[in-house]
């Protein structure tokens, strides 16, 4: 099921993909006039941990408020469990199960009406979606290019490259890194082992041992990537790489 678009995982849960998946597509929808109107879908296959009367406040309704509400909330997230645990794990507490079948429909319905769809995973890439399905399953299925996720802690350069060479033996396409803080940093630059100074090594380590794929800081409350990246480019081309 080749498609046109950007699948957004992470290292872990918490570590900030909706962040990450929200700015891809604010970046994407004020390059339009650029791309003679991209029609940009998003698309979140399965969700845990939401209440269903208040979806609008889920990572869902983040995205779908980022790409101007197209379709509808139920089409981009169309499985939703309560419990705020694994998705197979939370199914089953209400005696149901993940459609895994559904996880990829809900991709195609995007495809149907967009030139590219952000599609953002349930924690990290090795996490369950289903009870026989990971998230790397479903990339692998939806054969779309990585965008892995770290948060610029203490670790992030050892636990980004694990993830990076474990979906390149998978065969699997990694298009960007991205550390995005889910908190503001404290410390200066000049203080080796502040957040801060942590961060911007992470990174700059990062680029030289992955090159030539980017990695871009995404900062707490902000919409710009630095440096900045085409990601219209990286979801129309990206090709096999590896560490």
């Amino acid at each position: 099921m080749a498609g046109c678009g950007l699948f957004i995982t992470g290292t872990d849960t918490g570590v900030g993909k909706t962040a990450v998946a929200v700015a891809i597509v604010r970046s994407l929808l004020q390059g339009r006039s650029l791309d003679g109107g991209l029609r940009v879908g998003v698309y979140k296959p399965v969700a845990s941990g939401v209440d269903p009367r208040d979806v609008t406040e889920s990572d869902a309704g983040q995205l779908w408020e980022a790409a101007g509400r197209p379709l509808s909330l139920a089409a981009v997230c169309p499985q939703l469990f309560i419990a705020p645990i694994s998705p197979p794990a939370s199914a089953r507490a209400e005696g149901r199960c993940v459609d895994e079948q559904r996880l990829r429909d809900g991709f195609a319905v995007w495809q149907r009406v967009s030139d590219i769809v952000i599609v953002e995973g349930a924690g990290g890439l090795f996490s369950p979606l289903a009870d026989t399905m990971l998230n790397a399953d479903l990339v692998r299925d939806l054969d779309l290019p990585l965008v892995v996720v770290d948060t610029p802690r203490l670790g992030a350069i050892g636990r980004t490259l694990a993830v990076v060479e474990a979906a390149a033996a998978r065969g699997l396409r990694v298009a960007a890194v991205v550390l995005s803080q889910v908190e503001p940093l404290a410390g200066s630059l000049a203080e080796p082992a502040s957040p801060r100074a942590i961060a911007r090594e992470s990174a700059r380590h990062l680029a030289d041992l992955i090159r030539p794929v980017p990695v871009a800081e995404l900062g707490h409350h902000v919409t710009a990537f630095t440096p900045a990246i085409d990601w219209h480019r990286l979801a129309q081309r990206a090709s096999p790489s590896t560490p």
